[in-house]
């Protein structure tokens, strides 16, 4: 009888043990919430109308429609029962011998999560559409008033969170407001758009080299963004939001400053960071059971020398590779070598020709970095016409300095 391995999560890691096991003898069920792999490195741009969905998630049954032993279940997971080997979904249950969690995470408010309502996160591609409407929306509500205080708070916004996905936001929406929008509107001026970006650390990208971080720093001023470093969110209502240090008047928050893993995780009644991470062992397994594995984000892995590997989709990859040879294998935990994460480096864009890179002891900052950054996330996208139109729609946007995906579809309230 052929083993099961139930693998929960359509995303670069779950996506990744499922394509390795292409030729095993095993009985492969994914399950996923959605019905797409979605890159979402590039989710951020459909935030800020320079992509369409369909221009970075393809249909999960799509990519593994030629491997016949895989089958694709749209669902999602209650709870895991270790003791009877099952996975419990709302409709129904499925045993396993080999379990692969990889359900990513979610975004974390820091115990209010009454903020959510008024600062929506980016996840899904229902996040970034409800972004877009947001911040499109606003540009409209803004032209229909002539007292320049009605306005500002419209013409103002506000990212929380330094990190890649908050420094590309914010330099995504300077450009789209002070460039792409400024001959649309007869009345209103988009030059006096403000971009706040509020970062709790003392210096935004702390992951990366400090020259890096100042040099990203710089190019966020040059376009418009103003960071506020070392300034922690202490409030959020829809009309405003309040740090330790000031209160901005402003109808567009946008949340990129934590993560929370999935809630099933703690089901395995197994040890969790304080993120909801699960501690996995050397060989991405629970402590407790050696065919349970975590990958991607779900897991805490620590290298040798202790340290935390990145939310990134490398690791992702790197650890749905490793364990689908395990499981291929049937390796027992104790002949299993420890996973190594080999890092190919960290990017991050701020606009148009302006981005930093940092590959080993080879750190690029402008145009050559940005150049780089392009080039590595067309090669990730899943299929040839995704890589297509995503390289059409930038070299477009490139030339032109226009984004044509500018639809208002489903009104939002502000």
């Amino acid at each position: 009888m052929k083993k099961k391995v139930v693998i929960v999560g359509g995303g670069f890691g779950g996506l990744n043990v499922a394509k390795s096991l292409a030729k095993a003898n095993l009985d492969i069920t994914l399950i996923d919430k959605t019905n797409h792999h979605l890159f979402q490195p590039l989710l951020y741009q459909v935030a800020t109308a320079a992509l369409s969905p369909g221009d970075i998630a393809t249909p999960i049954r799509s990519i593994l429609k030629k491997q016949k032993n895989v089958r694709v279940l749209l669902g999602e997971v209650v709870s895991i029962n270790r003791e009877l080997k099952k996975v419990k979904l709302h409709h129904g249950e499925l045993d396993y011998d080999y379990l692969v969690l990889a359900p990513g995470t979610r975004h974390s408010y820091f115990n209010n999560p009454e903020w959510e309502k008024y600062a929506p996160g980016l996840k899904t591609i229902q996040d970034a559409l409800q972004i877009r409407e947001r911040v499109l929306l606003s540009f409209e509500m803004a032209e229909r008033f002539y007292d320049e205080r009605d306005i500002e708070p419209y013409l103002t916004f506000v990212v929380v969170g330094g990190g890649p996905t908050g420094v590309e936001m914010a330099g995504a929406i300077a450009e789209i407001s002070k460039q792409t929008m400024l001959k649309d509107f007869r009345k209103i001026n988009p030059l006096k758009t403000k971009i706040y970006l509020v970062e709790g650390q003392n210096r935004i990208l702390s992951s990366y080299d400090e020259k890096l971080s100042i040099h990203a720093r710089n190019d966020l001023i040059h376009l418009g963004v103003t960071p506020l470093i070392g300034q922690k969110v202490i409030n959020i209502t829809s009309e405003e939001i309040t740090t330790d240090e000031r209160t901005i008047r402003t109808k567009n928050i946008i949340w990129a400053a934590g993560n929370s893993a999935s809630s099933i995780l703690a089901t395995l009644d197994t040890e969790l960071d304080r993120f909801d991470r699960v501690m996995v062992k050397g060989d991405c397994t629970i402590p407790e059971d050696e065919r349970i594995f975590i990958i991607g984000d779900a897991g805490n892995y620590r290298d040798i020398k202790g340290m935390s590997l990145p939310g990134v989709a490398q690791v992702a990859i790197q650890q749905g590779k490793y364990v689908s040879k395990i499981i291929k294998k049937s390796i027992p935990s104790e002949k299993r070598e420890r996973f190594i994460y080999r890092d190919k480096g960290s990017m991050a864009t701020i606009g148009r020709d302006k981005a930093i890179c940092e590959i080993g002891r080879l750190k690029l900052t402008g145009f050559t970095a940005w150049a780089v950054w392009s080039f590595v996330h067309i090669l990730f996208l899943i299929n040839f016409r995704n890589k297509y139109k995503v390289m059409a729609e930038w070299i477009y946007n490139y030339l032109f300095q226009k984004r044509g995906i500018r639809l208002i579809t489903n009104k939002t309230d502000l």
